[in-house]
């Protein structure tokens, strides 16, 4: 009788799975998470597998964000709202994880929950009116946050509503962004006001349960997450970047921000391995698209060009190669042209419920078919 599998136990191998998003000119594209909870609030996490999760799934920073408020476990956990970063930190730093020192001012709409991060400390935070508790957080050079606008607990109709307390706050400069994803809910409301209101556009998951309980990490499904345009990866960089507003939202299959950000993303992310080819009257040649990304692109245009057909949808799956068929419309065509193909990147959104328009330039040599 053969048995396999026994002997020495084995610990599981612990493996970091890379997000793989390409950098913009001029400056790193780090993934961060800047909304996360432990035990210290009412999270069921210890503080350092936060850092422990963040490694195995590619992230590059996150903050500790506990509750100051509310604080379930005080009857098992003293309340400390220094210690969770303290235990969370160390493990990072020995991961390569940028551990941000933050909290989450925890108050009823107007002006509802804030994360405040890169404090330096946060127990001075713990004041009665939320508006010293904020000024104290500014005054200390926090970079501060709405977090989920939308959330149902405090929007009944689930709809963000803008608060004069926030007109209020974005005035005194103590308002710097907005999550426009928070978990998996995206607010078109909230990503409107960052363009108007020129606010920093955030995407967090506001985790509470072990992260594989929420997200099939395994089956290619990711937290939302941040990406920061930065000059290093530092915690300085980082910071200085969320105050230049050089983020975008990274969630599901859908990024969101600035066209600045997200046209380099899109264009570094393919490879076009032969943007010329020949067509034999009227059949078909294929242009091979590599995306090396782990985002997959989804393309709808009409392309209505009297020489050649495209598809008018064209779906470049993450880590693939896909082909783009062009196919001749007469038989007797000759010679060589170049085309312009158009197409909308439907989940680049660059505005509420607006894709983002790309081109593609190919050379066509046409040879008219044999009779």
């Amino acid at each position: 009788v053969l048995v396999f599998g026994l002997g020495p136990v084995q610990a599981q191998t612990r493996v970091r799975t890379p997000v793989r998003i390409p950098d913009v000119p001029g400056y790193k594209t780090l993934r961060c998470d800047f909304h996360i909870h432990t035990v210290f609030s009412d999270g069921s996490v210890w503080p350092n597998i936060r850092s422990e999760e963040a490694w195995r799934e590619g992230l590059d920073a996150i903050a500790i964000t506990d509750h100051i408020e509310y604080q379930p476990h005080k009857d098992d956990l003293p309340t400390n709202h220094e210690r969770s970063y303290e235990i969370a930190q160390p493990h990072g730093e020995m991961l390569d994880i940028i551990v941000i020192r933050g909290s989450e001012v925890t108050r009823d709409m107007p002006p509802g929950h804030l994360n405040a991060i890169f404090l330096t400390e946060v127990n001075p935070v713990d004041t009665e009116d939320w508006r010293d508790a904020i000024r104290t957080a500014h005054e200390q050079g926090a970079f501060i946050f709405w977090n989920h606008p939308g959330w149902q607990g405090q929007q009944p109709d689930s709809v963000a509503k803008w608060y004069a307390e926030h007109t209020e706050l974005v005035e005194r400069d103590m308002l710097n962004g907005i999550e426009v994803v928070n978990a998996r809910e995206y607010y078109p409301e909230a990503h409107r006001w960052c363009i108007e209101k020129k606010l920093t556009m955030l995407s967090n998951s506001d985790i509470h349960n072990p992260l594989n309980l929420d997200y099939h990490v395994h089956a290619g499904d990711h937290r939302p997450l941040t990406l920061v345009f930065a000059r290093e990866k530092s915690a300085e960089a980082i910071k200085e970047a969320l105050f230049s507003r050089r983020t975008a939202v990274y969630s599901g299959e859908v990024l969101v921000g600035d066209e600045e950000f997200l046209r380099p993303i899109f264009f570094r992310s393919l490879e076009v391995k032969n943007p010329s080819v020949t067509v034999h009257g009227q059949r078909s040649a294929y242009i091979q698209i590599r995306n090396h990304s782990d985002i997959t692109y989804e393309l709808n245009g009409s392309n209505e060009l009297e020489e050649i057909s495209v598809p008018d949808r064209l779906v470049l799956s993450a880590g693939k190669t896909v082909l783009l068929g062009i196919a001749g419309t007469s038989e007797q065509r000759s010679g060589k042209k170049r085309f312009k193909l158009s197409y909308m990147v439907d989940n680049l959104k660059v505005a509420p419920d607006h894709g983002m328009p790309v081109e593609f330039d190919v050379e066509v040599t046409f040879v008219p078919s044999e009779e």
